[in-house]
């Protein structure tokens, strides 16, 4: 017990080594300064939360060959872009809190399986569920299916450009790689029912305890349930926890600073490249760059109090990492019973 808790607290304060995080970092910076700059010059900010889930395509496929890449992008801002319409949807027709929670859930356990199946890196489906949460929190109109469309399309799109111009001027290689498809195993299956079961227990805690931003419980258990092995898991939530706490107080001075909407789009780009210089090697370090980042885009779009943003982002995280550490331990024991038996 003593050494698995070692391994633990190594793993909180570990940083790996830089592997060309850099190049992640100006790709992530050009793929959503720009739209952001676009809305800003056409007065649409309200758009902005659309905008940047489109361009978080551009965090995919950080080490794979530019083939591979560019194709997970695509597909992966296809998944989110469905994502966004779903939310909508589910703002659309007042889907009371608990169904959308329910039908968030089902697309995080979806969305991790067809992420394990074609080797996804980021693996899992938090950008999803976090694409699918925030826009069901947003009131939507028939008019807003055509704009979640068109502004998150065109930011996937642009994404998709600004990846292969890089690796054209860097004259990178084109060739196929060989990759091959796991298959749907015990492991993809217990990777799926955890983060389902995860996502909906803390969807459901978040919303009946404290509501309003109950996705962002559901993110939590997401990021906690998303190593491979429980160890990883328990690290990753303790990251999480701890990131996002410290995160919350860079956050509450920015928002204090009533800054310009441009100067926000500014620190929001310098964020996204500190996220991506770290998400690799420590998440609890990036997250002191994505909470802050996530809590400025929310207010571009759609300005609340402060106090309130800030209050629902560290108690529904609080209760998403309890809940998703939770089904992390009851998932390995139950992993390693049906190994012995």
């Amino acid at each position: 017990m003593a050494e698995s808790r070692g391994r633990v607290w190594t793993g909180v304060i570990r940083v790996g080594p830089h592997q060309g995080d850099h190049r992640v970092a100006l790709r992530a910076v050009l793929s959503v300064g720009a739209p952001l700059l676009v809305l800003l010059l056409l007065d649409r900010l309200d758009l902005s939360v659309y905008a940047s889930f489109g361009a978080f395509a551009a965090l995919y496929g950080r080490t794979d060959l530019p083939r591979t890449r560019v194709r997970m992008q695509a597909t992966a801002g296809g998944i989110l872009i469905a994502s966004m319409l779903v939310g909508t949807a589910l703002s659309f027709f007042a889907t009371p809190e608990l169904g959308s929670v329910t039908v968030v859930a089902l697309l995080a356990a979806a969305v991790t399986l067809f992420a394990y199946r074609r080797r996804w890196h980021p693996p899992g489906a938090l950008f999803a569920v976090f694409a699918a949460g925030a826009t069901a929190s947003f009131p939507a109109t028939a008019a807003t299916f055509g704009l979640v469309f068109l502004v998150g399309a065109a930011s996937v799109a642009w994404t998709l450009i600004v990846t292969t111009a890089l690796v054209l001027l860097r004259r990178g290689s084109w060739r196929r790689p060989a990759r091959t498809r796991p298959p749907i195993g015990a492991i993809a299956w217990e990777m799926t029912a955890t983060v389902g079961a995860a996502a909906l227990l803390a969807g459901v805690a978040g919303a009946l305890l404290i509501g309003t931003h109950w996705y962002w419980a559901m993110v939590g258990a997401v990021a906690a349930v998303g190593g491979a092995h429980v160890t990883a898991r328990l690290v990753r939530g303790v990251q999480r926890l701890v990131g996002t706490l410290l995160g919350v107080l860079i956050a509450a001075g920015l928002l204090a600073l009533e800054l310009p909407p441009w100067l926000v789009i500014a620190i929001a780009v310098a964020l996204q490249a500190g996220a991506e210089l770290f998400v690799g090697r420590n998440y609890g370090i990036a997250m002191l760059f994505i909470t802050p980042l996530a809590l400025l885009l929310v207010s571009l779009a759609s300005p609340v109090g402060p106090d309130l943003l800030l209050r629902d982002r560290v108690l529904e995280t609080v209760i998403g990492v309890a809940v998703g550490t939770v089904v992390a331990i009851v998932s390995a024991g139950l992993r390693r019973r049906s190994a012995r038996g």
